[in-house]
């Protein structure tokens, strides 16, 4: 089983969002990004999103975006971004959700020898315009995490890989320690996957801090390719 991810899809099948009004390079991006998948991904693998699939306000909305995946072949396992306002009570969500999907909030999955945990994390401190109410955020966003990773542990077993799904990045360009590094270390996660940043500022694909290596995967800063992860 070989392991891929992407994030920040921004479908919008019943939104009137289309993502080419930032620029040209989006022009068809599903397309794209459905094209790669298909050359990629087995009927076994796994592929990790890290937020902000679709553009859908209500349920019904994100639902109709993630049939649209169905068809693609491998499990895929999700966790909410910034924009996955569809993304209402966590049981509706699985609910409606095609057969092959997972949900993490707050807590994790395991499938064979890989074990996900994740949650959609939050703007850490340094961040532009950084607010007493993003610090709450921040703080309470931690503590969720932590929620997750006290799920892995309790089904992790020896030789198993440990995975962190989160999406916004950790820390900033520097690297800084945040409490979210201080989690992904402190359980010993082998690979975080993240999401959230776009447009032309520079942020590297791929670091590593302490160990443990960070993997960008905007669909847009990976021009529109999944990443292999294992």
């Amino acid at each position: 089983m070989k392991v891929w991810a992407i994030s920040d899809l921004h479908l919008s099948g019943l939104s009137d969002k289309p993502m080419d009004v930032f620029g040209p390079g989006w022009e068809g991006h599903f397309g794209k990004i459905k094209e790669d998948w298909r050359s990629k991904v087995a009927p076994g693998d796994l592929v990790l999103i890290a937020g902000d699939t679709s553009w859908g306000m209500k349920l019904e909305e994100g639902l109709y975006d993630l049939r649209t995946l169905a068809p693609l072949p491998g499990k895929k396992v999700f966790v909410r971004g910034n924009h996955d306002y569809w993304w209402s009570a966590i049981s509706r969500v699985r609910e409606g959700a095609p057969e092959g999907f997972y949900f993490l909030q707050n807590d994790c999955v395991k499938i064979g020898n890989v074990v996900i945990a994740g949650s959609r994390g939050w703007m850490c401190p340094g961040s532009e315009n950084f607010s007493e109410h993003d610090n709450a955020l921040y703080l309470r966003e931690a503590e969720r995490l932590r929620l997750a990773f006290g799920k892995a542990a309790a089904v992790r077993e020896a030789g198993d890989t440990l995975l962190a799904l989160i999406h916004y990045p950790p820390f900033g360009i520097r690297k800084e320690d945040t409490l979210f590094t201080a989690l992904f270390e402190e359980n010993k996660v082998d690979k975080v996957i993240f999401g959230h940043l776009h447009g032309a500022g520079f942020f590297p694909l791929k670091c590593e801090k302490a160990g443990i290596e960070y993997l960008l995967t905007s669909c847009d800063k990976t021009k529109f390719s999944l990443t292999e992860i294992l």
